[in-house]
């Protein structure tokens, strides 16, 4: 193994030893109680059961079959979670032709990014995560279960399910998958049609017909946002029935792979001989693998949040150095838009996780050793699921890459090191999407336009203000100003100005996620302007540097200067007005709660 990969993971078990040993301890005392039908009053059991058919109850009670929990983040207005409808039906049916029952324990609510993207709800979006964990525990604290199938694909839908679970660590669990839509219109048209918007040269109707062709039908959008991220991420942690991630809803191939993960849970269940409570499987080499993954992919930034997040929830304590020193080691196997052209369905055609999880384990990146839901180990993640004659089977890979353009071998990967970085200087922490941006962007110096809102930069190029170089600064967008939003929306105005060729970047303490595209962003900034950060010091026309090279992120102000500046404070009229309307005001609680961007933006600690 890759020597950085071994001097990481046993930094990280060493500074996570005393959480991870109360973690573990809590998780063994839990696992080692009765059955939940056997441990809890009769009227207890009574109203857990009450709804289930007559033969169900006698298989729990009587006859003490494993009894399976599904939690659920189904609806139809998301794309993905539509094929979800009718998977509990799917899962009963499988869990009764193995001598098993299952119930669905609960809901989780689901929102969508591309709904909200620039509008007030995405000011939730983020805290939608720890949310979701909660509506988790909810469904999984009736404590009747002897394990969980746990249904969801988007952004913060996984993390928040995943972290959930892991609060209840002593519960074997797999994660079920939905796939993605079929390939629409191409990322890369969308894409044009959006800054021709932007410039005004395409109106309403012609912005609206490209994007109902790109995002058109059920399953996950097919850019490599973090949606599907998470996917790649599951796989890597050995957490889906292997090879699940991107294969289409409606494939028949995809029932096959959703009846496998009750099989495959029924097998870690409960007195079996592999016993896998989650709490165990993840550990820090599962994590580790998903930090791997996510930077051999150029997978979401949002994940440089939320996996601090789900590995605290393990006991396991990550920050962004350790990203940053894996990124160094680990070399970037795939280019999947927006770091490349490609959509998931032909990273999947040319190999898709399978092939990178293989090229990362030959080449010493990943710790094949990791335990997985399956049988087979990590190993069988490197394999191809396929039907024969009806019958699910797993085959090798080709040796060879189905495409080169999308996916390579580690011996001749697109780039020696992995697609994020870290920023450090004056203006704080950050991290920057280096794997989207071309290497002669990685550098740039220029004089800072400075705004509180994202509204407030756009109003600002529709009004022709910014026609130079420029860094854009958009402050006060950190979890504890405003839950961190996306900030996609200034995307097409940025590259319409990069187009023109002058040097542009952004700072920001808000969020861009997996859709970061061609512009420069150095995003996170920790601590964000309200908790302190520098960037409320930063005024109009100080030069900013930003070398994602040299891993740095400064402000070039005489030290005097910026020594005695004081820094900029919100109106706090316009706070209270912003954050009293479409359910805002119900997270008041988690903003003054929240731990910083790199601390996970933790609310429940």
């Amino acid at each position: 193994m890759k020597p950085e990969l071994v001097i990481v993971t046993e930094r990280i078990r060493q500074r996570s030893a005393a959480t991870r040993a109360a973690y573990l301890a809590r998780v063994d005392r839990l696992a080692a109680r009765p059955r939940g039908s056997d441990r809890l009053g009769c009227a207890n059991v009574a109203h857990a059961f009450a709804a289930l058919p007559a033969n169900d109850k006698l298989r729990i009670v009587a006859e003490k079959a494993p009894h399976i929990g599904i939690v659920s983040a189904y609806n139809d207005m998301l794309s993905a979670h539509q094929p979800y409808e009718g998977y509990p039906a799917l899962i009963r049916d499988e869990a009764g032709r193995q001598g098993a029952t299952a119930q669905v324990a609960g809901g989780v609510p689901a929102m969508c990014d591309g709904v909200t993207q620039g509008l007030p709800g995405m000011e939730l979006s983020l805290f939608s995560r720890d949310t979701i964990a909660m509506g988790t525990a909810i469904a999984l604290t009736h404590d009747v279960f002897d394990a969980v199938l746990l249904l969801g694909v988007c952004d913060k839908i996984v993390p928040g399910l995943l972290i959930g679970a892991l609060h209840f660590g002593h519960l074997p669990c797999v994660f079920v998958p939905a796939g993605p839509m079929s390939t629409g219109l191409s990322n890369d048209a969308k894409s044009k049609v959006r800054e021709q918007a932007a410039l005004g040269r395409v109106g309403r109707d012609e912005l609206l017909a490209a994007e109902s062709a790109a995002y058109h039908g059920p399953g996950t959008c097919t850019f490599y946002g973090t949606a599907n991220s998470n996917q790649m991420l599951l796989e890597a942690m050995g957490l889906h029935v292997p090879g699940a991630a991107f294969v289409h809803p409606h494939a028949e191939l995809r029932e096959a792979l959703t009846r496998e993960a009750v099989r495959t849970v029924l097998g870690i269940a409960r007195n079996q001989p592999r016993f896998l409570p989650i709490g165990r499987l993840v550990d820090e080499r599962s994590i580790v693998n998903a930090m791997v993954a996510l930077l051999a992919t150029g997978g979401s930034t949002n994940h440089l949040i939320h996996w601090v997040a789900v590995a605290r929830a393990a006991g396991i304590l990550i920050d962004w150095t350790d990203f940053a020193e894996l990124s160094a080691a680990v070399p970037l196997l795939a280019r999947v838009y927006p770091n490349g052209s490609a959509d998931v369905n032909q990273f999947q055609a040319a190999g898709g996780p399978g092939f990178v999880l293989r090229e990362l384990i030959t080449s010493g990146c990943l710790h094949g050793d990791a335990a997985s839901v399956s049988a087979g180990g990590m190993a069988r993640h490197t394999e191809l699921p396929s039907l024969d004659g009806g019958a699910l089977r797993w085959q090798a890979l080709p040796a060879a890459s189905g495409d080169t353009s999308i996916v390579r071998g580690a011996e001749q990967p697109f780039s020696a090191s992995g697609g994020l970085a870290l920023l450090e200087g004056q203006l704080g922490r950050a991290v920057i999407k280096t794997s989207s941006v071309p290497a002669d962007r990685h550098v740039v110096q220029a004089p800072a336009r400075v705004f509180d809102s994202q509204e407030a930069l756009l109003a600002a190029f529709q009004a022709g203000e910014m026609e130079c170089d420029v860094i854009a600064v958009v402050r006060f967008q950190g979890p504890r100003a405003n839950g961190m939003p996306e900030l996609h929306k200034l995307t097409p105005p940025l590259a319409v100005l990069q187009g023109k060729g002058f040097q542009v970047a952004l700072v920001t303490d808000g969020r861009m996620s997996g859709a970061s595209g061609k512009v420069p962003a150095a995003i996170h900034v920790s601590p964000e302007a309200l908790a302190g950060g520098a960037l409320a010091k930063v005024r109009d026309g100080d030069l900013i540097r930003i070398d994602a090279d040299a891993g740095s992120l400064q402000v070039l102000v005489d030290a005097d200067i910026w020594a005695s500046r004081e820094a900029a404070t919100i109106d706090p009229a316009q706070a209270l007005a912003n954050g009293h309307d479409l359910g805002r005001e119900l997270f008041a609680g988690m903003r003054r709660n929240v731990t910083s961007a790199e601390e996970g933006a933790v609310t429940w600690l």
